[in-house]
């Protein structure tokens, strides 16, 4: 027993290291512990999540401190010149409204117009990163917007207020709204106990929707729900395109770019909180009216929709009177504007088809708010009681008059014109901009120019007359006038304004043949060119002038190159001195090739006929043959002195460049008669045009046939036999004649003439021949028979064969001097292209010039705003500087978009030499001291009595259309409308011109000439010289130049 006692311990003793390596397995027991600890911990930690998220969801203090870190990180700043950190909004519907979105356009468009960024906003880093990660821009934004135009004095010259009604702040709406508004929307919205709350998320709604649009992916049943709250509703009409919706992706940007602007103003949101609601209100989109446009706003909303007193129905809703007739005031205003808060949802819908569903709707909210006490039971009562009457658009129109006058269309149109917008979105952009135009002279002088349809007013200011008006005449005559100053870096409109109502403006949307003014546009090419051929021949050795060979025709250079050699001193003064008193005949007694054709021409004064005066003089007493005559010099000049030029066509038959020559003649002689052509068949159907056709023919079987064959070649022999007959009947049936035997027509020869005229058988010009047609008034009538929709280029496009086979006779022709002719009237288009070039540079405004003799004097047309800048090109000695309406814009101020521009300072051009300026302005001085100008000498005076300094050019046109027979015999004359214009300088900065006017046919009845507006601007010195007076109060402030 002792031994085996013995031994147990031994056998018990084992090496440490046995037991370590071979542990004994936990127990299934211990192992359940572990795991229950595991689990314990993950659900505390879950537990603690969700403590969190419910006491971020409850306070926000989370959000608030991060969201509000991250919005002061997202700034910008306005610096000077273009940014290179902006980013342009997308096309939400208010950023386009505004026009944040086409600053993208605008800014181009206004740059090509000589204006520079002289100041934009640069967005910080931060806001560039935001930006580009596609979330709104956050800034507190506008409540309202609109154009302001200001003077050039600072004087607001017009306003535009949109929207016109508003809730300027959240206290002025009345709690019945606010509390309405919150119950239907965003019930916690303004909860005070929440400070530092999220407008963007109301988190039970939100849950709400994302199981409504999880239970729709799965076509589980159960109505969808919206999770939008007022702030994200705000983001997305505002700033989603077209302000909706389209995915998931969209919501969030809205939610996070409405909570990142919540805390702009720091953690705490309630005064955000409070805007958001005023800014809805404001703003909430409600469909649209025919004949007003967009409605925004609880205020358009009620007057639009309702005809509603905006003002009127706010202090109802604030009033607590309970008296029966203050209470149904009070319901139906708590009507309407529940129904406006409704509609909201689906305003094209409820505000049109749906007003009894929308009616129903507001009466089951209007128990609910009763319900719930938001609203008390004595007012929803009355409420229910009440019905909303919609606005009759016809008997009350919802657009109101923008009050307006000439200056405000003026600027208005140019900044129309310039943006590329209609007036209606014009109105609406977020924009000041600066006029150059002194209102209060504006107003003055366009008060004057009305008052002289008085006459009794028109007798004061010296306006009957011989060769002036009548005391019956005085109504029917409208009056233009420009005002212009020179500055530093532009030439600014002070005054632009008529005598009439309209919108359209004679100084500048109109084309009028202004008469002798374009002599003096002639004058300016002539010294020009003078002055050119001073450059290449002054330096040059008399005997090397007299080698150099010189056209025969070519008079000016000629006349030129003799007084250099004559002339030791060469001095370009005194050279131009002498051209202007080269001399010309007056005489009317020759006939002038022009224009493809004869003409004469006369003088307004039969005893200037045998004078041979100076152009100096003839400018003065405004003669028309000297400047006639002048104006062939300058043509042929131009024809000689281009490289390459033509002459030598006249000289050869066999010249190759003959043929190409008459080919550009067949084709623009024939794209003239396809014009006229076209205008007497566009606007009109197939049949009509048919009709109007055979109106002008002279109705004969042989003609009717040709006609018929040519136009309708497909057509079967009795169609054919049926049209032929029935137009034979109708023509005596319209003659009232009886019939003949010219009428009677066989079906033997109704066949003959069937296959006789057939197609093929006569080519296009033969076939003209045979019905006595134009060939191409035959083509065209076809042409628009199988093309209806056709345009006139496409017109153009298909006839260039037919254009050359019609003028096919001139290439074969014997006789050189019909196609010499032909040659001689491409050639003087081509000397008018260079004409048209020099006039283009010093300002005239449209593209082409009447190849006639005629435009020297008037017949190609101008306008009166493009001579008054001639005027101011020769006052400033030569230089052309910008024409400026608008002097500054300033776009989207105080928000992330702020641009300002301002014109150019480096963009005068110079278009004419000092010299020529200066030769030009004393030839217009004579016109005021002693010439057609001369009643208006000595009328404007500096303060010490000194008379200013003046010149200008006058201008009669007498408008007529006129029908020419054989030999150049007149058949008629009818008159379209009369013109008088003085266009002139005036002291040392300020130009301008002045128009009088008749359109129609009652411009038969006068006999004015430019004596008119001369005396017109004689009667105006009083209102114009304290404005002209140096350092007067009446000043314009210094225009802003943009730095460089």
């Amino acid at each position: 027993m002792g031994a085996l006692w013995q031994s147990e311990p031994t056998s018990k003793e084992a090496p440490p290291e046995s037991l370590e390596e071979s542990p004994l397995p936990k127990s299934p027991r211990q192992r359940h512990l572990w795991w229950r600890l595991i689990w314990l911990v993950l659900l505390l930690s879950l537990i603690a999540l969700g403590l969190a998220i419910t006491n971020e969801m409850h306070t926000s203090r989370m959000q608030s401190r991060e969201l509000s870190q991250l919005a002061s990180t997202l700034t910008y700043s306005l610096q000077p010149g273009p940014s290179d950190a902006i980013i342009y909004p997308g096309d939400g519907p208010f950023d386009q409204r505004l026009g944040y979105s086409a600053l993208g356009d605008f800014l181009p468009r206004l740059l090509k117009r000589d204006y520079v960024i002289s100041e934009q906003v640069h967005f910080s880093p931060a806001l560039m990163n935001y930006t580009e990660h596609g979330f709104f821009v956050p800034y507190k934004e506008k409540i309202q917007t609109g154009l302001s135009i200001t003077d050039c004095k600072g004087d607001v010259l017009y306003q535009y207020h949109y929207p016109q009604y508003l809730y300027p702040d959240f206290n002025s709406i009345p709690p019945v709204i606010v509390n309405s508004l919150l119950f239907i929307e965003n019930r916690d919205l303004l909860d005070p106990n929440d400070p530092y709350a999220n407008p963007a998320v109301d988190w039970p709604r939100f849950a709400k929707a994302a199981y409504s649009q999880v239970a729709k992916y799965l076509a589980l049943p159960g109505q969808s729900a919206g999770g939008s709250t007022l702030a994200t509703q705000l983001e997305k009409y505002r700033h989603s395109p077209d302000g909706l919706t389209v995915s998931g992706s969209e919501k969030i940007r809205q939610m996070i770019s409405a909570s990142v602007r919540a805390y702009q103003g720091g953690p705490e949101t309630l005064e955000a909180r409070q805007r958001i609601v005023r800014d809805y209100l404001n703003s909430v989109p409600l469909s649209a009216v025919p004949g007003h446009g967009e409605v925004h706003g609880m205020a358009e909303g009620l007057r639009v929709w309702y005809g509603a007193d905006f003002a009127q129905v706010n202090e109802i809703l604030a009033s607590t009177a309970t008296d029966p007739q203050s209470m149904a005031a009070r319901g139906l205003a708590l009507r309407q504007v529940l129904s406006l808060m409704i509609a909201q949802r689906r305003p094209s819908h409820f505000l049109s088809k749906g007003r009894n569903e929308l009616a129903e709707l507001t009466d089951s909210h209007i128990r609910v708010l009763a319900a719930s006490n938001i609203v008390d039971r004595p007012l929803a009562d009355a409420a229910l009681a009440s019905k909303a009457t919609f606005r009759d658009w016809v008997a009350q129109p919802t657009i109101v008059p923008i009050v307006t006058n000439k200056g405000i269309s003026v600027a208005r149109s140019r900044l129309s014109l310039a943006l590329a917008r209609p007036l209606y979105d014009l109105d609406r952009l977020d924009l000041s901009a600066t006029s150059t135009l002194q209102s209060d002279l504006q107003g003055q002088v366009s008060q004057y120019l009305k008052d002289l349809a008085d006459p009794a007013f028109a007798e004061k200011v010296g306006l009957f007359g011989e060769r002036l008006l009548t005391p019956t005449s005085t109504t029917q005559v409208r009056y233009s006038f420009t005002l212009l100053e020179r500055t530093a870096n532009g030439s600014r409109v002070r005054v632009q304004t008529d005598s009439t109502d309209q919108p359209f403006d004679i100084n500048e949307g109109s084309k009028l043949e202004l008469g002798s003014t374009a002599k003096l546009r002639v004058l300016t090419s002539y010294l020009e060119i003078i002055a050119e051929l001073h450059d290449k021949y002054a330096n040059t050795p008399a005997a090397d002038l007299k080698k150099v060979e010189v056209a025969e025709l070519d008079f000016i250079t000629r006349w030129a190159i003799d007084y250099l050699i004559q002339n030791k001193d060469r001095n370009i003064e005194a050279m131009l001195d002498a051209a202007l008193n080269r001399k010309y005949s007056a005489s009317p007694g020759e006939a002038f090739f022009t224009g493809g054709g004869m003409h004469v021409f006369n003088n307004f004064r039969k005893e200037d006929n045998g004078r041979i005066p100076t152009l100096k003089d003839a400018l003065r007493e405004s003669i028309n043959l000297p400047f006639i005559r002048l104006m062939r010099d300058l043509v042929r000049y131009s024809t000689y002195q281009t490289p390459g030029n033509s002459v030598a066509l006249l000289r050869d038959d066999a010249e190759p460049r003959r043929q190409e020559y008459l080919a550009r003649f067949a084709d623009k002689e024939g794209t003239d008669y396809l014009r006229r052509f076209w205008k007497k068949y566009q606007r009109k159907t197939s049949q009509q045009r048919l009709d109007t056709f055979l109106d002008s023919l002279r109705i004969t079987p042989i003609r009717l046939a040709a006609v018929h064959r040519y136009l309708f070649p497909e057509a079967d022999q009795a169609t054919f036999n049926a049209f032929v007959q029935a137009h034979l009947k109708k023509d005596r049936l319209d003659n009232k004649r009886a019939p003949s035997k010219q009428d009677t027509v066989t079906e033997k020869r109704l066949d003959d003439m069937y296959y006789a005229y057939g197609p093929g058988k006569f080519d296009l010009p033969d076939q003209g021949f045979v019905a006595k047609v134009h060939p191409l008034d035959l083509w065209l009538l076809g042409y628009l028979l199988k093309n209806p929709s056709a345009s006139f280029q496409d017109a153009v496009q298909a006839s260039q064969f037919e254009r050359q086979e019609v003028y096919g006779w001139l290439f074969k022709s014997k006789h050189k001097g019909a196609r010499d002719s032909r040659i001689r009237t491409l050639v003087e288009i081509e000397a008018f292209l260079d004409i048209h070039r020099r006039w283009k540079r010093v300002g005239y405004p449209f593209d082409h010039l009447v190849p006639s003799l005629a435009t020297a004097i008037g017949s190609s047309g101008d306008r009166p705003a493009a001579l008054a800048e001639l005027v101011g090109i020769i006052q400033n000695d030569g230089i052309r500087l910008p024409v400026l309406r608008i002097d500054t814009l300033h776009f989207a101020a105080d928000t992330p978009y702020e641009t300002r521009l301002a014109g150019d300072p480096d963009l005068g051009q110079r278009v004419l030499s000092v010299e020529v300026a200066r030769a030009l302005r004393g030839a217009l001085s004579q016109v005021v001291d002693a010439g057609t100008a001369r009643r208006v000498s000595g009328s404007f005076k500096l303060n010490d009595g000194t008379p200013m300094v003046m010149g200008g050019k006058t201008g009669t046109g007498d408008n007529r259309l006129e029908s020419w027979g054989a030999g150049g015999r007149l058949l008629g004359s009818k008159a379209i409308n009369r013109t008088a214009t003085f266009v002139f300088f005036l002291g040392d900065n300020h130009f301008g011109t002045l128009t009088a006017f008749v359109p129609g046919r009652a411009a038969e009845s006068f006999k004015f000439t430019s004596a008119l507006p001369v005396q017109v601007l004689k009667g105006m010195a009083p209102i114009l010289t304290p404005y002209l007076q140096p350092g007067s109060h009446t000043l314009c402030k210094a225009p802003q130049v943009a730095q460089k």
